[in-house]
């Protein structure tokens, strides 16, 4: 993990080394994450006078996130921090299927039950999940989900399934 050539005072040439790798990496991914935006946006019309356009938020707010990684870049560079460690798949695969089945679900199952089958879903992301407590919480979030959308915020759900 070493990076560009410097001169030290007798005159040999050295390496700087990253310090924290893992949040020089993730101010990587932020830059690139950038990039994209500013990419994307560039058709969209920007600011004309004092009038915001449809690309003017957008390009701002990558600006603001491409500050923001080239800052944790520099922190990655200059404090002492852990290594990358290996990247596991498990979790963001199964919060992302949780956010899919609540989307399949919803509709043709009402919202007691795809709630409460997402958010078990989503307790199976972590390596260390105690089913019996997943299921206690996943029935007191589907009761407060249960009251909270249809009548405090009077959304059109179905709660239960219609067949």
């Amino acid at each position: 993990m070493s990076g560009g050539v410097n001169a030290s005072p007798n005159g040999a040439r050295t390496r700087f080394k990253i310090r924290n790798p893992q949040d020089f990496y993730g101010g990587v991914v932020l830059v690139a994450f950038a990039v994209i935006a500013l990419l994307a946006t560039r058709e969209l019309p920007g600011m004309h006078g004092f009038a915001f356009g449809p690309g003017t938020a957008p390009r701002m707010f990558a600006m603001l996130l491409m500050g923001m990684g080239f800052l944790i870049m520099a922190i990655g560079i200059f404090t002492d921090g852990p290594k990358v460690e290996r990247y596991a798949f498990r979790g963001p695969l199964l919060v992302v299927a949780a956010v899919m089945v609540f989307a399949g679900t919803i509709r043709p199952l009402g919202l007691v039950i795809s709630s409460f089958v997402s958010i078990l879903v989503a307790a199976a992301a972590a390596e260390d999940v105690n089913w019996i407590e997943s299921i206690i919480w996943s029935a007191i979030l589907t009761l407060f989900c249960s009251l909270l959308f249809p009548y405090a915020l009077n959304l059109p759900l179905y709660i239960w399934p219609r067949f």
